[in-house]
């Protein structure tokens, strides 16, 4: 069976310089791009850690899978996990539903040795059957591969990076590479030296990942397992700017993402629409086209004693493989739409702000019910100068008179704190408008558009069994 090595960025949205990215350097990723495929329409499930995590470990939509928004991070096997951290509200309310099957246990159940680094944050552990839980980056892994070997086991190697996460390198504290005056600044942010400086220092953070990820690359093929490895590479959401992390605008939910490998064609990109929650679809095909075996579900597993078979488990998912791209990147296997979604007061059934959202590789619809409670889920490192060193909340409040706009979509991010409204629908045309910046939704030209994505998102509500939207009136 082959390795899988699973490097997941922190908070970093699709900026890299194999990109274009101004201002940035990212050599080693760079390098990883150029050896594989790069997947330019990749999103995640859900713009937070814990539940982007959530949706890549199930393959399923997170009011399904049980965790929305962020939970606890008990980073251990679950023999160590306490009895009072078991007894947490959010520990018994933001989980991942027994009855379904992780990445996890699919690889554990079919043999692969296992380790994840720096932070697991998803619960219950119970279902996350990691034989290593590593506290740093990469000093465990030479060991990790050592072991695997002596049990003459393949691995799987989650690898995660924190370092485009909050708080970024201080550039008042330490040098940074990356200039302010070289980068640009997305159009939803006002444009000033002291954004500036946030965004070269966020830029800072993913040359500081890109790092740790060529050590990573690095450490493996010292091992000797780069030609029977595949890498995959992408990010668990978006920065933490307005328009990024806890949003369903394009920075919060497309990623960076690259698969690299045995048989994969390399210096090839692709354009088809993908998930995060494809992944586990995926690499059960490539995994039994690589082996020439069948893999099962986990015996003890609810699929498994009600009688269902791996093939029919997988196909229940909301995530669906992508393995034919990989060895063809000019096939058509993606998504039609790519359909997210935010719950603001977390775990379902709640009476807050829901919000969804359908793209189909141009157009995308938002959609949210329950608007007049003007309460959203605003992170601390979107918000906090201390201990976040967020720049950009306090300083596009300084700036509002200058750059309204820019301060409108920082009101409507966070009305319990600043009275912005919170629209219930929004369309963009992200081809002529990829900042996000002139919602279409009222004009009778694009009427088709929203018409379209609307029934996409109704068909999609009945597929997913999504019963915290109504969908039954617009604006």
């Amino acid at each position: 069976m082959p390795n899988i090595l699973f490097i997941l960025a922190e908070d970093q949205g699709a900026h890299l310089s194999y990109l274009g990215t101004p201002g940035l350097q990212t050599p080693n990723l760079d390098r990883l791009a150029r050896s594989g495929i790069y997947f330019e329409n990749a999103f995640v499930g859900y713009p937070v850690c814990s539940a982007s995590k959530a949706a890549i470990y199930t393959g399923l939509h997170n009011h399904t899978n049980g965790i929305l928004n962020n939970t606890h991070n008990f980073h251990k096997p679950a023999s160590a996990v306490t009895n009072a951290e078991r007894g947490l509200r959010l520990a018994q309310t933001n989980r991942i539903n027994d009855r379904f099957v992780t990445l996890t246990e699919l690889l554990d159940a079919n043999g692969y040795y296992q380790g994840v680094t720096h932070k697991l944050h998803v619960l219950p552990n119970e279902k996350f059957p990691y034989d290593e839980f590593h506290r740093t980056d990469t000093a465990q892994m030479d060991d990790f591969l050592r072991r695997a070997s002596e049990l003459q086991r393949p691995f799987f190697l989650m690898v995660n990076i924190p370092y485009s996460h909050r708080p970024y390198p201080n550039s008042d504290k330490e040098p940074i590479r990356v200039q302010p005056s070289k980068v640009e600044i997305p159009e939803f942010l006002p444009d000033t030296p002291e954004v500036r400086k946030d965004w070269a220092e966020y830029l800072a953070g993913i040359e500081k990942m890109d790092a740790v990820a060529g050590t990573a690359l690095q450490k493996l093929k010292a091992s000797g397992h780069a030609d029977d490895t595949i890498v995959i590479y992408m990010s668990d959401h978006g920065p933490t700017f307005q328009h990024g992390k806890m949003t369903l605008y394009d920075l919060g939910l497309r990623t960076p993402f690259v698969v690299a490998g045995p048989g994969i064609p390399a210096g090839q990109r692709c354009d088809e629409l993908i998930s995060g929650m494809d992944i586990m679809p995926t690499l059960e095909d490539w995994i039994e086209s690589r082996c020439d075996c069948e893999m099962k579900l986990p015996a003890d597993s609810i699929a498994a004693k009600s009688g269902r078979s791996l093939d029919e488990y997988l196909q229940s998912l909301d995530g669906k493989s992508f393995a034919e791209l990989l060895a063809n990147p000019d096939a058509e296997g993606g998504h039609e739409y790519i359909v997210n979604e935010i719950s603001n007061r977390g775990p379902l059934p709640n009476d807050g702000i829901q919000e969804r959202s359908v793209f189909d590789g141009r157009w995308k619809l938002i959609y949210r019910e329950n608007v007049e409670q003007a309460w959203r889920q605003v992170n601390a490192d979107t918000r906090e100068k201390k201990p976040w060193g967020n720049r950009t909340y306090g300083e596009t409040l300084r700036v509002k008179d200058k750059f309204p706009r820019q301060y409108e979509i920082l009101a409507e991010m966070d009305p319990q704190n600043l009275q912005g409204t919170v629209r219930r629908l929004e369309l963009y045309d992200l081809h002529n408008d990829p900042d996000e910046m002139r919602d279409l939704s009222g004009s009778p030209k694009y009427a088709n558009e929203r018409s379209r994505l609307i029934e996409a998102l109704k068909d999609w509500k009945e597929q997913t069994a999504d019963e915290s939207i109504r969908l039954s009136t617009f604006p």
